[in-house]
């Protein structure tokens, strides 16, 4: 087995000579320094925020874990507050919108010296699967400059490798049609999407021989899928646009993601308490840039769970090995007292019907739960089918005083979701009553 490229990557741009974990580390705790006396230097936000903290003093990651978290709210009160370089060094600027918190914006912005690192990492990481004989068909937003298919498609004309920006689907046979057209082999796309395309143009998907999922949850029924009935090669990629959209990706063992270490910091912490948690155990992560210049974030709560692998990867790397995230801390709502429901089981339950494209759950009350189903209806098993087994699932878990709501949505009712770069989430509408 191949070892992942990015450890070479990760030598040569941090300059260590030994491939051993205690000099990496030696290495991001320096940096983690530099950024933190950065910060308190150019941004406003950690001048104020960080002003008890000496940069000098940091000598243990033990410390470090002592510093205050970054939360999205701060981002949202006053962006620009981070902000470490002059408004006119900045090349890109994106305005994300939570998917939990009604109206709340945040502005994370870029530089060039930025974007180009992170075309550095998608160079080499997209080398964990493509080489030049694959034709990339990527299925995420890349008409402006430095959005995540702009840079991917820079990243690989490095390598020689062709590139088709597709954009986020809106018409699964459009899409097809297009990988028929470009002769496509590879696909970088949104989870949700990906199995929409495949379970409703399978003839053109069979030319696919690789896929790599990424903005969100990779459901395992997905993956298992792909594999089994198309004979892909499944990758996953963990990132968001906080971290300048790359932050992990598998190699060829697939069975986690290898760490952009040289320009990110991760830990994971007790999403209650903050305080790290071993090895093996799940938690929320939480980064921190080391190389980012218009805004770097120290610390900052990401909301995703994860975990890091307590064994080596089969491809024999020293880097750390981030089990695949399991979603966001928001992707389960409590139902009763420890008692919890989980948007990743259901999608192995729901999703299991290969009819089925996509579909959205809904907490009405605390004891009915609102399933709708997007399905082709040529296919569809009987919606008592599919409610037979979602109640199963209810009564396992929750008893049988729980209510369900089952429906298939119609038209393009669901398309908002399908076709969305929205996290997928479980909808709690028991305050609003909507």
């Amino acid at each position: 087995m191949v070892r992942t490229p990015l450890e070479n990557w990760i030598m040569r741009k941090t300059g260590i000579s030994e491939s051993k974990r205690e000099c990496l580390e030696i290495y991001q705790l320096e940096c983690i320094q530099e950024t933190i006396g950065y910060a308190k230097q150019k941004s406003r936000f950690y001048l104020e925020y960080l002003r008890d903290i000496r940069p000098d003093e940091i000598q243990s990651v033990k410390y470090f874990q002592n510093i205050p978290f970054t939360f999205p709210q701060q981002i949202s009160a006053n962006p620009l507050e981070f902000l470490c370089v002059p408004q006119s060094a900045i090349k890109r600027i994106v305005t994300l919108k939570s998917s939990g918190t009604s109206g709340m914006e945040k502005r994370i912005y870029f530089t060039e010296e930025d974007l180009d690192s992170t075309v550095d990492f998608f160079k080499y990481g997209m080398s964990c699967l493509t080489d030049k004989t694959d034709r990339v068909m990527v299925l995420l937003p890349g008409n402006s400059y430095g959005s995540i298919g702009h840079l991917l498609k820079k990243a690989l004309s490095e390598t020689g490798t062709a590139c088709f920006i597709h954009g986020v689907m809106t018409d699964a046979e459009e899409t097809a049609r297009y990988i028929i057209e470009n002769d496509i082999t590879c696909i970088v796309g949104i989870p949700i999407q990906v199995l929409q395309l495949e379970r409703t143009q399978s003839d053109a998907f069979r030319r696919i021989q690789k896929v790599l999922l990424s903005t969100d949850y990779v459901p395992e029924i997905l993956i298992t899928e792909l594999t089994r009935q198309y004979g892909c090669k499944v990758f996953t990629h963990y990132g968001m646009t906080e971290m300048g959209y790359g932050g992990g990706v598998e190699c060829e063992a697939r069975n986690g993601y290898h760490m952009r270490e040289a320009d990110l910091y991760f830990e994971i912490v007790d999403p209650v308490s903050g305080h790290p948690v071993p090895n093996g155990q799940w938690g929320e992560v939480v980064f921190t840039t080391l190389t980012r210049k218009a805004m770097p974030l120290i610390r900052y709560r990401t909301g995703d769970i994860g975990a890091f692998s307590t064994f080596p990867c089969a491809c024999g790397t020293f880097l750390k090995t981030m089990k695949r995230v399991r979603g966001r801390k928001n992707n389960k709502i409590q139902i009763s007292k420890d008692k919890y429901l989980y948007l990743a089981e259901l999608d192995e339950v729901i999703l299991s019907f290969g009819a089925v494209r996509d579909y959205k759950v809904s907490l009405l009350q605390d004891d009915c739960i609102k399933v709708e189903i997007a399905a082709d209806s040529n296919n569809l098993p009987s919606e008592n089918t599919i409610s037979e087994s979602v109640q199963n699932y209810i009564h396992k878990n929750f008893g049988d005083k729980i209510k369900l709501q089952i429906s298939a949505a119609k038209g393009n009712q669901l398309n908002q979701i399908a076709n969305s770069m929205t996290k997928r989430t479980i909808y709690d509408l028991r305050e609003s009553g909507k």
